[in-house]
């Protein structure tokens, strides 16, 4: 599947939602089987069910759905969206900094849940999984408190796309 667009089916105008995302690939610099399906299933999900409103665009009438591109450049999250046509109709810039700690703590938990799949007890693996649940959870809602005022989004659309920001910080 590598990093194919993935679409869904087209709905009515007015629809504030991601209908496509892709990951700068340049960005990318290093992942393995676990990174790939996090990613896959992160897209698959945010695609079937999002809530993405970019708030300068629906000021100047463009009504979704969006195409979504993801990359880190200069230290900062680039959102650039565009319309189905894939016109940009904007560019999201986010400082990364307050998300440091929350990327290096998910990487940190996510590593321990993937060896605790392969070797721990169900309850050590529920114990983790709580963690990294928990971690997950904050950094979705530091990442709709950095998008306020810039993009509505929902907290499941918040979490999916805090996957694909540890996604592009991954490094080998």
């Amino acid at each position: 599947m590598g990093n194919q667009p993935t679409e869904s089916a087209a709905n009515p105008a007015g629809d504030f939602r991601i209908a496509h995302v892709a990951l700068d690939e340049e960005t990318i610099l290093w992942r393995n089987a676990d990174v790939e399906q996090e990613r896959r299933v992160a897209i698959y999900d945010l695609i079937e069910e999002n809530s993405f409103k970019p708030v300068r665009s629906a000021e100047r009438g463009a009504t979704g759905p969006y195409r979504l591109q993801l990359a880190v450049r200069d230290g900062r999250l680039a959102m650039d969206i565009s319309d189905t046509q894939e016109e940009l109709l904007e560019s999201l810039l986010i400082g990364l900094a307050r998300f440091r700690r929350p990327i290096r703590e998910y990487f940190a938990i996510c590593d321990s849940y993937y060896q605790a799949i392969r070797k721990a007890t169900p309850s050590e693996i529920e114990t983790i999984d709580m963690a990294r649940r928990g971690i997950h959870n904050n950094a979705a809602e530091l990442l709709m408190e950095r998008l306020e005022g810039k993009a509505e989004t929902d907290f499941a659309t918040a979490r999916r796309l805090f996957t694909l920001i540890c996604v592009l910080h991954i490094k080998g």
